[in-house]
């Protein structure tokens, strides 16, 4: 691969020492300066549930399986971005469990040199049965939906049934001794009002970390309206009715997108992503590879780099680090949620990656 691979790399793979790794070149850089060291994979569009901020109901229509990446070019791909300085991974859909052999895909991407993080993002359905092997594979962090915990929310958001499979998976996960476990949670007003507390409450008395979304204008159904945007100011208001004061601590990663809090009696964190109350594209630090092979600078990007074409096309490494950091280059100063001229991009965010 022209001179991309870790220089041990063979003897990595056979269980030997591992050479030190070597940023081979400069990093990715925007023209605003901002550093870019985290990549959201989306392996699969495809998913076992229907929650209308993210697909349609009926009617999906999914890529053809090859038109997908590759575990190979998947690969690739991230030794190709690795050099360049990007160390944190997350895996995203769709609903990456319907992949199959994903686990593999984990021990491929965590034996990359410069990888120091690689993290899932699950609706966690068929997290109870992959749990165990996912964290031996090399996953070592889960961002599990769970946006209520009645049958009712969960089914008038997801649109099929399935809460207690979460919540099996949930446990599993804890079982198989992931580092972190996290609990995202989309805040819609006048569906999950009522669940914000009984929410905080299960994270607190299970020990995760909780996070509130607010509802982002990504919906297949193209439904989504301003006013449906439960703020992470007045969740805060709610959790703090019923548990007391939040307090306000540092954050371990200036580019993560959650303004945190803890309780004040020490039991548990919250986290709050504003994307549309308080947007906070000015410490951005994501690229996104689509399940197609389209890298994407934002979320809300209507512009997209095709690194499939490079990939099956006999392009080289290089060819596929100039691609990435154009694509760096040409990235905006922010989404522009909050903006009169804000447009929706044409994808849901099923076909982007979560």
């Amino acid at each position: 691969m022209q001179g991309w691979l870790p220089v041990d790399e063979n003897t990595a793979r056979a269980g030997g020492p591992e050479a030190p790794f070597q940023q081979a070149e400069s990093p990715l850089v925007d023209a605003l300066g901002r550093v870019h060291n985290s990549l959201r994979i989306s392996v699969t569009d495809r998913c076992n549930i229907r929650c209308f901020y993210c697909m349609p109901n009926e009617n999906v229509r999914f890529k053809p399986r090859h038109e997908i990446l590759s575990f190979e070019e998947i690969e690739r791909f991230v030794r190709v971005v690795a050099r360049m300085g990007v160390s944190k991974l997350r895996l995203t859909g769709g609903e990456p469990l319907v992949r199959a052999n994903l686990p593999e895909l984990v021990r491929r991407l965590s034996a990359v040199g410069g990888i120091q993080d690689l993290a899932l993002t699950t609706n966690g359905i068929l997290l109870a049965e992959q749990a165990g092997e996912l964290q031996r594979a090399g996953l070592r962090r889960l961002n599990i939906s769970l946006d209520g915990l009645r049958e009712e929310t969960f089914r008038r958001i997801a649109r099929r049934d399935g809460l207690e499979r979460v919540l099996q998976g949930i446990f599993a996960a804890q079982r198989a001794g992931f580092e972190k476990i996290r609990l995202n949670a989309v805040a819609i007003r006048g569906i999950t009002e009522d669940e914000v507390v009984p929410l905080g409450e299960f994270a607190r008395r299970q020990g995760l970390e909780l996070r509130f979304i607010e509802f982002m204008p990504l919906d297949a159904e193209g439904n989504w309206q301003q006013e449906q945007v439960l703020t992470g100011e007045e969740i805060r208001a709610r959790l703090e009715d019923a548990f007391g004061p939040l307090v306000a601590i540092e954050r371990p990663d200036p580019s993560q997108p959650a303004v945190d809090y803890q309780f004040a009696d020490g039991m548990g964190r919250i986290g709050f992503i504003n994307p549309v109350s308080q947007p906070f594209c000015g410490d951005c630090n994501r690229l996104r590879l689509t399940a197609e092979g389209q890298v994407r600078n934002c979320l809300f990007s209507t512009v997209e780099w095709d690194a499939r074409a490079v990939l099956r096309g006999d392009g080289t490494d290089q060819q596929l680090a100039d691609l990435v950091r154009q694509c760096v280059a040409a990235k905006k100063p922010g989404h522009g949620i909050d903006s009169p001229v804000f447009v929706k991009p044409q994808r849901a965010m099923y076909q982007i990656g979560g």
